[in-house]
């Protein structure tokens, strides 16, 4: 069974897709560690972000596996490299071009190909995984997903005004939204959760028992 959870910045997806998969017993696919690899590999090899042709051969010839837990690029362990400050700023040059994009998708299909998994993104069900049988598009209102942003940021020592956090939240969104690739929408037969006035548990028992229902 995949379960798909899309949804913008904030929406909580993430951590309500890690939680959703251990309460249901599934392996949680994260899609955006398969991107950090590929961006690895491109960085490691040196190729200009602007050379495209490049950076579609390489990522072609790529071995990316996923055992749950690791990532693997070309057999090596790279889950703590991936998330080096470098390969974050990096991402956005492979995940907006469609060649690359359609390269991981099909990876994303065969991996979660005869698994149980829960899968997140923002477009999860709309395109990659148009057949999953579960399908959840979970959003808050900007100002909602801003004030919950900057208690994240509080915890982490990192101090934004709500104007702040809700400027660069708003402009990621225009971005996600009209991208040529991968444009963050739910999927026509998605069940959309607005989470406004909801606690995080909350969230999650709605998940589940939709989920649930699903299954049976």
């Amino acid at each position: 069974m995949i379960v798909a959870i899309d949804g913008p910045a904030g929406a909580g997806k993430s951590s309500i897709a890690r939680q959703t998969a251990d309460a249901m017993g599934f392996e949680f696919l994260d899609t955006g560690a398969l991107y950090r690899a590929a961006t690895l590999a491109v960085i490691r090899a040196q190729i200009d972000f602007q050379d495209v042709e490049a950076m579609v051969n390489l990522t072609s010839g790529l071995r990316i596996d996923w055992d749950g837990t690791r990532v693997l690029l070309d057999g090596e362990d790279v889950s703590n490299e991936i998330r080096s400050p470098t390969v974050t700023d990096a991402i956005r040059y492979l995940a907006d071009q469609p060649l690359i994009r359609k390269q991981l998708s099909a990876l994303q299909r065969r991996i979660a190909d005869g698994r149980n998994v829960v899968t997140e993104g923002r477009d999860q069900g709309a395109e990659v995984f148009p057949e999953a049988e579960c399908k959840i598009f979970l959003t808050a209102s900007p100002e909602e997903r801003a004030r919950r942003r900057c208690e994240q940021l509080r915890k982490d020592g990192r101090h934004l005004t709500h104007a702040e956090v809700l400027a660069a939240q708003n402009k990621r969104d225009r971005e996600d939204q009209t991208r040529e690739v991968g444009r963050l929408r739910a999927a026509d037969d998605a069940i959309v959760l607005d989470t406004d006035g909801m606690t995080p548990g909350e969230v999650l028992e709605v998940v589940l028992t939709t989920v649930r229902e699903k299954k049976t």
